[in-house]
């Protein structure tokens, strides 16, 4: 069988990432309507707050709108919200107003619900200001929700993973060329790159503290978390099938890239900066346990081998498993020593050098100053800053190109194959290529089969896909 994804396929070497990034660019969208000129961000006149709206009203939406609007350093203003799902806007909504009271403007008339909703929110904000839309839904609609903002002209802070396959982030390339054009700031969720401490270190690493990097460790071992096992649908409680997996996207592939991509994406993330590189290829291992009666398309456990150019290596292991050994960490090897980026979560860091390769207190070599400040509020007051101040300022390469490799890992574990950079960002398999037409009574992108059970990732049997489509 000639796989898209065989396992005598070369390493591929060179400029991977700026060939993506170049030939994503040449294909057609149909985006005319975005080109033009560079919007300056000024406020409208008698008004110096910053309006912001939220696309997406789950836990993650309302914690990066709480962090928006308790910006100290710039009058923040929430004035509209849209989700699919009426419950989850109302507790976002409540949430929001009980902790920031001065800061929403929401009324029932900005309220929208729907598919079509997130163009309603939009639309409340005022084009070449210094207005900003949240995109925090599963990221299947990050570049639909992404093209319609950027067409708009307004600013944009996305939750990652930015994308969860080949075709989006090529997608997502190239709406932010016009992006750029535009001059709008775009901000990606991948906080720990704001990081004050974080940061220390990667210079720190950078000039040598510890030798060349030769490995990478990064480990997300820990037990169920958000809605990675899912039980059967109740027809009587949830009568909509594709509300019910949108309401619990990190079962469904389509959706979210699986457990893997949405929680795994920072340790990989943060790795691969303090490389400061990508890796080229990943090979991979892991498989569902006994599940009972959970249907979701998730492994239990995966191991992932990264190879950067160099021939370096990042090993990743993840794993959501009760009663088994829990670990979250970051860490990596130099020459001369080694280096924590990240232990026991994202905030605080904790990072510390230390020569030779024991974690001994005579072998410190430096240590993160305590308290850290926190990096979700960073990332906020560095993209309203350079809002305020018209600075340049967009991450979407970094997140496509983060959400691109993680990806690679999944879908390297979920194939069972030998998988390069360059494979993934040429590949043409699309999850959910219709998914900016779904709508409120219409089919989800994948059904469960007669036993109510939807289709997993077999390695080795679908060899150029993750599972039966």
């Amino acid at each position: 069988m000639n796989s898209e994804f065989s396992n005598n396929s070369p390493i591929i070497v060179g400029n991977s990432r700026r060939d993506f990034i170049k030939k994503a660019t040449q294909t057609t969208l149909g985006l005319s309507a975005l080109s033009g000129v560079s919007l300056p961000n000024v406020h409208a006149a008698g008004d110096e707050s910053i309006r912001a709206v939220i696309v997406g009203c789950g836990g993650r939406g309302t914690g990066a709108s709480s962090n928006c609007l308790g910006l100290k350093e710039a009058p923040m203003r929430m004035v509209a919200m849209a989700d699919v799902q009426e419950n989850r806007l109302k507790s976002s909504f409540e949430a929001l107003s009980g902790k920031h009271p001065d800061r929403m403007s929401v009324s029932e008339d900005t309220k929208f619900i729907g598919f079509d909703a997130y163009k309603k929110a939009i639309d409340q904000l005022r084009p070449g200001t210094g207005d900003v839309v949240i995109l925090a839904t599963p990221p299947a609609f990050r570049w639909v929700h992404f093209k319609y903002a950027v067409e708009k002209g307004v600013n944009v802070f996305m939750e990652k993973p930015v994308c969860v396959d080949g075709p989006s982030g090529r997608r997502m390339l190239e709406i932010n060329e016009e992006a750029k054009k535009k001059n709008l700031k775009v901000g990606v969720g991948l906080m720990c790159r704001h990081c004050d401490r974080r940061n220390e270190l990667f210079h720190r690493i950078q000039d040598g503290e510890i030798g060349d990097l030769v490995l990478m460790q990064a480990y997300r071992l820990q037990g169920p978390v958000g809605s990675c096992f899912t039980l059967p649908r109740d027809p009587k409680k949830d009568p909509s099938e594709l509300l019910w997996q949108l309401q619990n996207f990190h079962s469904f592939l389509w959706a979210s890239g699986g457990a893997f991509s949405d929680f795994n994406i920072h340790n990989i993330d943060e790795a691969c900066w303090m490389k400061n590189d990508w890796p080229v290829e990943a090979k991979a291992s892991g498989g569902r346990t006994d599940r009972g009666d959970y249907i979701d398309q998730n492994f239990d456990n995966y191991t992932v081998e990264y190879t950067f150019q160099d021939g370096t290596k990042l090993f990743f292991q993840g794993r959501n498993r009760q009663n088994v050994h829990n670990e979250f960490a970051t860490l990596v090897h130099g020459s001369k020593g080694w280096a924590t980026v990240s232990s026991a979560g994202h905030f605080p860091s904790r990072a510390m050098t230390f020569k030779g390769h024991k974690k001994e207190s005579k072998n410190l070599i430096w240590r993160a100053e305590q308290p850290e400040p926190n990096p979700y509020d960073l990332e906020w007051q560095h993209l309203v800053s350079a809002i305020q101040n018209n600075k340049p300022f967009n991450e979407v390469e970094r997140g496509v190109m983060a959400s691109v490799v993680t990806a690679m890992g999944r879908f390297a574990a979920h194939t069972g194959q030998l998988v390069t950079l360059e494979q993934m960002m040429k590949s043409e398999i699309e999850f959910a290529p219709g998914v900016d037409k779904l709508t409120m009574d219409g089919p989800a992108p994948i059904m469960a089969d007669e036993n109510g059970k939807y289709p997993v990732p077999v390695p080795g049997v679908f060899k150029d896909r993750e599972y039966a489509i």
